[in-house]
């Protein structure tokens, strides 16, 4: 077991080799990740890459107009800032703190030179990031074609995968602005969920009763990403999958949005 503030929450860094991490770990800087903390700016210079351990992170595009989109989540599968070691120094997108929680963060050209070996996390990285893509292409599909039920239910999902803890802290609006839809309309998907029973609803709280039928109000897009994160990381490469068993206890599971 993992102590409750300890870099291996983050699966990367947890699925790194002991030597690898040993070299790395006098680097890694524990910084909490409060709700709406924005990351990066757009275009601005990478100066630090996070590893979420018990936080969301999404990455954040403007429109001209001042509105925003996120068409993904970052968890304690994996980073942020990834186009920094690929090559390309800044980032056209931001990145915003999606659920509240802590994460490593580590200078960047410290974590360059050990991406720069070419060992694991490399490997790691590289993974990610073509699962971060389809994720990516996919959640743009899936707000393009699919109802707000349906992506609210690929939304919890993908969220309970990429927390250890039971809380998610978001606001309704943030939920709005990641399916982009009306809040309203989060508020009418989340009723017709409980009448299903799948979460219970009560003045900005959720509660997820039976993950087994949120899955059966799920579309099929949670499960082209999801199947594409274990073949990509955790398919003989990782010590454990980002998927959880369908049906568990969670009488417990409380989701605050405020």
């Amino acid at each position: 077991m993992f102590s409750l503030q300890s870099p291996k929450q983050n699966r990367i860094l947890a699925a790194l080799p002991a030597e690898d991490y040993a070299r790395l770990s006098p680097y890694l800087e524990f910084t909490p990740m409060p709700l709406g903390q924005i990351i990066y700016e757009p275009g601005s210079s990478i100066t630090h890459l996070y590893f979420p351990a018990s936080s969301i992170v999404a990455p954040l595009y403007y429109m001209e107009n001042g509105a925003s989109v996120r068409l993904a989540v970052i968890g304690n599968e994996g980073l942020t800032g990834t186009s920094f070691l690929l090559g390309g120094g800044g980032t056209p997108a931001g990145a915003v703190v999606q659920s509240a929680g802590n994460g490593y963060r580590v200078k960047a050209d410290a974590l360059r030179k050990e991406f720069g070996f070419k060992g694991k996390l490399q490997d790691l990285v590289l993974r990610f990031t073509q699962a971060l893509m389809t994720q990516t292409a996919q959640n743009a599909v899936c707000n393009r074609h699919h109802n707000v039920e349906q992506q609210l239910s690929r939304f919890l999902l993908m969220s309970l995968d990429r927390l250890r803890g039971y809380e998610l802290l978001m606001t309704h609006e943030q939920i709005a602005i990641m399916l982009g839809v009306r809040r309203e309309s989060v508020t009418q998907a989340a009723l017709k969920l409980q009448t299903v029973g799948a979460i219970r609803y009560s003045r900005g709280h959720i509660t997820v009763v039976d993950r087994e039928e949120l899955e059966n109000s799920v579309c099929e897009c949670y499960a082209v990403v999801n199947n594409e994160y274990e073949r990509l990381l955790w398919n003989g490469v990782a010590t454990e999958p980002l998927r959880e068993p369908a049906k568990r206890d969670t009488s417990e599971r409380l989701w605050a949005v405020n």
